[in-house]
């Protein structure tokens, strides 16, 4: 249902198809989106600064379009200075894995793993301080929408690195669930589907 509420005696309508969840690690959350389809073709609201229950404080700085080939793994990195980013795919299909590092975090070794698609109209936030990365599922290129709510620094930027097929990302929880079979193992980004 889309969220309705109360504003001054006025019924406003907050064009989110569902409400935000929460995944598996903290800060990490999905919301699907409203699409109105007419005789013209669809309309689709994609960021609002009212929609706090996805953004929280953050605001939205900047915008930018990736397009990612067939096959190409863009993995890992993460940003040490407060910068979260709002994923939304606009064509093709991508599978996006946030993973938990950090040393006295209550989640450390989880990992999130989701498939965003022009299909499923959705946003998915992730906070900077996880590893994160996508890989392009399908045979046609990615269109991936990001806001972020840092400015790109070009003399600083803020990314730290380590490679796609790094043997330390080893996942012991994998969306919550510890049955797995790829949970203990080093990640996979090529590893057949399993359901």
């Amino acid at each position: 249902m889309p969220n309705i509420f109360k504003l001054n005696n006025y019924i406003v309508f907050m064009p989110l198809l569902t409400a935000v969840k929460e995944l598996s690690l903290p800060g990490v959350k999905l919301v699907d989106l409203a699409r109105f389809p007419d005789e013209r073709g669809i309309f689709t609201e994609i960021m609002r600064i009212d929609w706090r229950e996805l953004l929280d404080n953050d605001e939205i700085i900047q915008a930018n379009i990736s397009v990612t080939y067939p096959g190409i793994i863009r993995a890992w990195h993460r940003h040490a200075h407060g910068q979260t980013d709002y994923f939304l795919v606009l064509k093709g299909s991508i599978k996006v894995c946030v993973y938990d590092d950090e040393e006295d975090s209550p989640t450390r070794g989880h990992l999130v793993e989701m498939v965003l698609s022009e299909d499923r109209m959705q946003i998915l936030r992730v906070p900077g301080k996880y590893w994160h990365g996508f890989k392009v599922v399908g045979s046609e290129p990615a269109y991936l929408i990001y806001f972020v709510n840092k400015l790109y620094d070009y003399t600083n930027p803020d990314e730290e690195r380590r490679p796609w097929n790094d043997p330390n990302v080893i996942p012991i929880s994998i969306n919550g669930r510890r049955d797995d079979p790829r949970v203990g193992k080093p990640w996979d980004w090529l590893y057949p589907p399993h359901r």
